[in-house]
């Protein structure tokens, strides 16, 4: 979920540095606002009858969810809860993004581009989950609002937007500077569409509260703090009702627990199981979703023995990706493939070469460097056992190596000054926008603000230029995977594997539930009990 949230919401580092992001979700966990628990409490007669109510839809029994991440901002939008307010379908933007990263309707029905910098979208008919009309106003307030909330969302950390009605069903977003991407950015959770209602002035400025304000299929009429929240049918949804009355949320953060709680009957939907559960759970209770993260090796070549292409791509030879799925992951991962696995479906046929790759040095040659410091994180389980399977490979090339492992909080930023001489770090490839170019920029350009690899190439700086200015689909996926050639030609990052995770639920019992490589999505309108 990115972030590594991702969306999703469990992510690793996958925006700007500036965000300091954890690896377990998509930013750090601020301080909570002011909004309470208490304030995230709205009528349930708004949302169309009681929690054991089940309503007029097709569904007639409640869902029950075990989520990975309690909620670390009161359920603001503009933070890591955002990610679990959409993948609980209670918040929607103007776009969603599909399976090949496009934008699609959601609030908005069309847009067109609007000179350079401007686009105008044409709005549906909706309606918010506390009776208002999703009007230009509304749009024009929410947007309004993200931009200039603080701490900015990240997905706004790069462009700036300005936003005017353009009628009563029309809306104009100028940004700027050109932004090929804007229909993409508009889908990110955090800039979700909410009531005026929604806004709420204190003395620590203007707060944010979701619940009852949204348009989704749910909404979002309790919080008990860390614990639990509780979701109700939305039954003025655009989109037609929700096919379950309502969910019933409980935060688990311990992966053994959410397993458990499947396994016993006490959960409908278990969210990232781990692997190392997954022996315990019944076939049908298993679906494995191919992700947007790549497990990488990031090599320092600004200093030390990586400075030096050749013991670059002698490292890059002595990894056996496959070796690392069978071994660590227990074969519920993919076998390197390049920076974009499986989770981009679009990358395996755009997919290039690797350009100007060094011969990798000989071993008596590697013999001669320095002791190399391995690092990496526990805050993913897998990633130490993966950090001893690669530092076992490198010894056999010839490599002698030390490892470091500690909380990424107390490793970024030494990660970022080039103080270790490789790093293994899981990294959502697509990042806020549904689209890779934010993630080559970042990590690999001279400039790039998550540029571990310490790396500055004039070609991999213009390739990866050249897919930001991109226009079109087909056009910016062949420039990103240009850039992809160049860097991995440099081999200043060695992908190792392509992650998936595992989302429990029993697909005799369940249906319609959303496997998401973005982790925007999870329990939809269709998500219901057989």
């Amino acid at each position: 979920m990115s972030s590594e949230s991702s969306p999703s919401s469990q992510s690793s580092p996958s925006s700007t540095p500036s965000a300091r992001r954890n690896p377990t979700r998509t930013g750090v966990r601020r301080p909570l606002l002011a909004l309470g628990a208490a304030a995230l409490l709205v009528p349930v007669a708004a949302c169309g009858g009681s929690p054991g109510d089940s309503g007029s839809g097709s569904g007639d029994q409640r869902l029950r969810a075990v989520m990975a991440f309690p909620p670390a901002q009161a359920m603001s939008p503009y933070g890591d809860d955002a990610v679990t307010l959409s993948r609980l379908s209670v918040i929607e933007g103007l776009t969603r993004i599909d399976e090949d990263g496009a934008a699609v309707p959601a609030l908005a029905t069309k847009w067109r581009r609007d000179g350079d910098k401007g686009w105008e979208f044409t709005l549906r008919d909706a309606r918010f989950q506390d009776g208002g009309a999703v009007d230009a106003e509304a749009v024009v307030r929410s947007l309004t609002a993200a931009q200039a909330a603080s701490p900015r969302p990240r997905v706004l950390s790069d462009v700036r937007l300005t936003v005017e009605a353009g009628g009563e069903r029309t809306v104009r977003v100028t940004t700027d500077e050109a932004d090929p991407l804007l229909p993409q950015r508009l889908a990110n959770p955090s800039l979700a569409i909410l009531s005026e209602a929604a806004y709420e002035k204190g003395a620590k400025g203007t707060q944010v509260n979701p619940a009852g304000h949204a348009t989704g299929p749910y909404t979002l009429t309790k919080v008990n703090g860390a614990v639990s929240a509780t979701l109700e049918r939305n039954d003025t949804y655009w989109g037609g009702k929700a096919k379950a009355p309502g969910v019933d949320v409980k935060f688990v953060a311990d992966g053994t627990a959410r397993a458990n709680a499947l396994r016993t009957g006490s959960a409908d939907i278990a969210e990232y199981v781990p692997v190392a559960q997954v022996s315990l759970l019944e076939e049908k209770q298993i679906h494995e979703v191919p992700t947007a993260r790549t497990n990488t090796l990031y090599l320092n070549t600004g200093r030390g023995a990586f400075a030096d292409p050749a013991i670059r791509a002698a490292a890059r030879a002595a990894i056996d990706s496959k070796a690392l799925v069978d071994g660590v992951y227990e074969g519920r991962a993919d076998t390197a493939r390049g920076l974009l696995g499986p989770g981009v479906p679009w990358a395996a046929d755009a997919r290039e070469a690797p350009e100007g790759r060094a011969e990798p040095a000989g071993r008596a040659e590697v013999a001669k460097t320095k002791q190399i410091v391995l690092a990496t994180y526990t805050n993913r389980p897998e990633l130490p056992e993966v950090a001893s399977a690669v530092q076992q490979q490198l010894e056999a090339r010839g490599f002698t190596v030390k490892q470091y492992v500690r909380d990424y909080a107390q490793m970024e930023a030494d990660a970022l000054a080039g103080r270790y001489d490789a790093f293994i770090q899981a990294r959502n490839t697509l990042l806020d926008t549904a689209d890779p170019v934010s993630y080559l920029g970042s990590d690999f350009t001279c400039e790039g603000s998550f540029n571990i690899s310490q790396l500055c190439d004039q070609g991999v700086d213009e390739a990866v230029a050249k897919a930001a200015g991109a226009d079109g689909l087909t056009a910016r996926h062949t420039a990103e995977m240009r850039a992809e050639a160049k860097i991995l030609g440099a081999d200043a990052a060695v992908p190792l594997v392509h992650e998936r995770f595992v989302q429990g639920f029993d697909s005799g019992k369940v249906a319609g539930v959303a496997l998401d490589p973005m982790e925007r999505r999870l329990i939809t309108a269709d998500t219901r009990l057989r």
